[in-house]
């Protein structure tokens, strides 16, 4: 006969509180786990679970644990089990004469542990091929795309470079407020320098690209309600075009840009009366993509006139504008303590200067300070491009000493651009409108020049990185290397990169192409044009901004084309929606002389009230 210990006393009527506690705590974190495509038929413990008449009498282990400490209680106390606290008589008798030992781990916590693990697994399996059969056209788009992609990053590897890529990587080695160009982007790369991986950055932006494409899809999908090959189509472009792909490749700040930009638009139009919350989330974003791309600005001005628009409250504006004023403010104020000015660049005059340049005229421009007579050039001496007024040797801000682009230079450069736009406002409105236009042509020409012109491709050779002296004490091709510890020169595996030549020989979104497409979404804009064109406002107006805006600034270049796309292609997915199918219908009806569809009245077949029971007299 068993002789019961102190310590069994005094824990014989907790024991079975435990016992029962901790079997139903166990049995309730399997049946969490087990939750998901599945049923409570699915968890451990079969039927039982659903009215709990055996919940706590079984656990996974099956033999062992809590579960068969409670099965074995007998008058209130454990037979042959634990004590309450994991250990047997005889253990707590041990420890009690001070022969302690060991508690062994516990077997059905592993194995808890284990199946639960499996379990998340499974449903994250069942759940990806569910959403697969549900949206079967766009996920062979999205996994070709995601396969045209690993062949670029095999094809060329670790990454691709341009011109500017090495300003912005610069930048990221030390970061410090540039000049030229606002730092966005370099904090990305920043923030991936720890990885030592040009690869990674690649990956990074190809992901961001195949995230653009998601976006629309689920938007004219969920939100709008396009079917599925429609609203798979309107991907094509974003996710095909081998030029996208090409600049996803690049180490360039333009794909962080498109991507940040569509992630505010998305926002956006995915709530109707977006919350403080979710416009604070928008003004952020459109704040981070000014500080990668200049062209941010307009963004803005966009997104606050659509809210305008559509009535959705000063509030609502107000929160987005100061959170878009944040990060943009804070820049400012760290250039101020660096360069002495509260600016974001010393750029923007200096571009537009380029612009001026093509048809700037000094004998039209009336009093013009003599401290910019060194800025003009007689036509007949005129250098072919309008970024030949910045770049090339005999550019006339070469006049000038100190560095290109100091403070001194930019504000000159402003002043004389303005005096020019206002002295030849018709001039200016003829360049501007001769790069917008070059846009939408169906044949793509080499511009500006043929070196430029070749970094937009995937090329057949490996080209060694400049050794440009980016300042005092480093290169750009030193800068790579340190970047990558190790060699980051573009190296061209073949067969891959043949394969990606060929597909952009063949693949890609002609200019012509991406007029229609615009053309599309202005029409699905007329045909609401009683609410300002509907949602759709928003994504065509960002893209029609994001081409006349380097027209306007600068000058036309292939690769700030791109960020327009997938605004234009959600644009034109929106001229599919049920309400502008019916408000079109409705149009050609009358053209033709037919009255539309009559609306059928569910009329009742009884009179509508209350039926008053009849009263007969007793």
């Amino acid at each position: 006969m068993a002789v019961e210990s102190p310590r069994g006393a005094e824990l014989k009527g907790a024991a079975a509180d435990a016992g029962a506690a901790e079997s139903t705590e166990v049995t309730a974190d399997i049946e969490a786990a087990g939750k998901g495509p599945g049923t409570a038929r699915d968890t451990p413990g079969g039927p039982e679970h659903e009215n709990g008449s055996a919940a706590a009498a079984e656990t996974p282990s099956g033999d062992a644990g809590n579960g068969t400490a409670k099965a074995d209680m007998k008058d209130g106390a454990p037979s042959g089990g634990d004590t309450g606290d994991g250990r047997g008589h005889g253990e707590a008798a041990e420890d009690e004469a001070g022969g302690a030992t060991a508690a062994a781990p516990d077997p059905p916590t592993r194995g808890l542990l284990g199946r639960r693990i499996a379990v998340w697994i499974g449903a994250r399996a069942t759940g990806t091929w569910a959403r697969t059969r549900r949206h079967p056209i766009f996920s062979v788009i999205i996994a070709t795309a995601a396969l045209l992609r690993v062949v670029a990053m095999v094809g060329y590897q670790p990454a691709m470079f341009f011109n500017d890529s090495f300003d912005y990587l610069h930048v990221a080695m030390g970061l410090y407020p540039h000049p030229l160009r606002p730092d966005g982007y370099s904090f990305l790369l920043w923030a991936l320098k720890p990885f030592h991986s040009f690869a990674l950055v690649a990956a990074v932006q190809h992901l961001m690209g195949l995230a653009m494409g998601v976006m629309i899809y689920a938007l004219l999908r969920r939100k709008f309600g396009l079917p599925g090959w429609g609203a798979s189509l309107a991907t094509v472009p974003v996710l095909f075009d081998a030029y996208q792909i090409q600049l996803e490749h690049l180490v360039l700040s333009d794909t962080t840009f498109t991507f940040l930009v569509m992630c505010a638009v998305t926002l956006l139009l995915w709530h109707d009366r977006p919350s403080w919350k979710i416009a604070l989330a928008i003004g952020l974003i459109v704040g981070f993509s000014w500080l990668t791309r200049s062209v941010g600005a307009p963004v803005l001005l966009g997104v606050l006139a659509f809210m305008l628009v559509r009535r959705m409250g000063w509030r609502t504006m107000a929160v987005t504008a100061a959170a878009c004023a944040l990060p943009v403010l804070s820049y400012m104020t760290w250039y101020k303590v660096d360069s002495g000015k509260f600016a974001i660049t010393e750029s923007n005059g200096i571009f537009l200067y380029a612009r001026a340049y093509k048809f700037a005229d000094c004998h039209k421009m009336h009093g013009l300070p003599v401290s910019e007579y060194p800025l003009c050039t007689e036509p007949a001496n005129r250098l072919p491009n309008s970024q030949d007024g910045i770049w090339n040797a005999a550019s006339p801000l070469n006049r000038f000493p100190g560095t290109r682009f100091s403070p001194e230079n930019n504000a000159a450069s402003n002043d004389f651009a303005k005096r020019a736009i206002l002295a030849q406002p018709g001039d200016y409105l003829k360049v501007v409108a001769h790069d917008f236009f070059r846009v939408f042509r169906w044949d793509r020409t080499v511009f500006p020049d043929k070196a430029t012109y070749s970094q937009y491709e995937f090329g057949t050779k490996s080209n060694a990185l400049p050794d440009w002296r980016m300042d005092a004490d480093s290169t750009a091709s030193g800068e790579a290397r340190a970047y990558e510890h190790g060699d980051a020169r573009t190296r061209v595996i073949e067969p891959f990169a043949g394969v990606m030549r060929g597909y952009q020989d063949a693949v890609y979104l002609r200019g012509t192409m991406l007029g229609g497409v615009l053309l599309l979404g202005l029409g699905g804009i007329v045909a609401l044009w009683r609410r300002f064109g509907g949602e759709a406002l928003l994504p065509w107006t960002l893209a029609t901004g994001l081409l006349l805006a380097p027209a306007a600034t600068a000058e036309f270049d292939y690769r700030y084309v791109l960020p327009a796309v997938p605004l234009a292609a959600l644009a034109a997915g929106m001229a599919f929606t049920p309400e502008v199918r019916h408000r079109l219908d409705g149009w050609w009806r009358r053209l033709r002389g037919r009255p539309g569809p009559a609306g059928k009245l569910d009329v009742p077949s009884e009179p509508v009230g209350q039926k008053v029971p009849e009263v007969t007299a007793g």
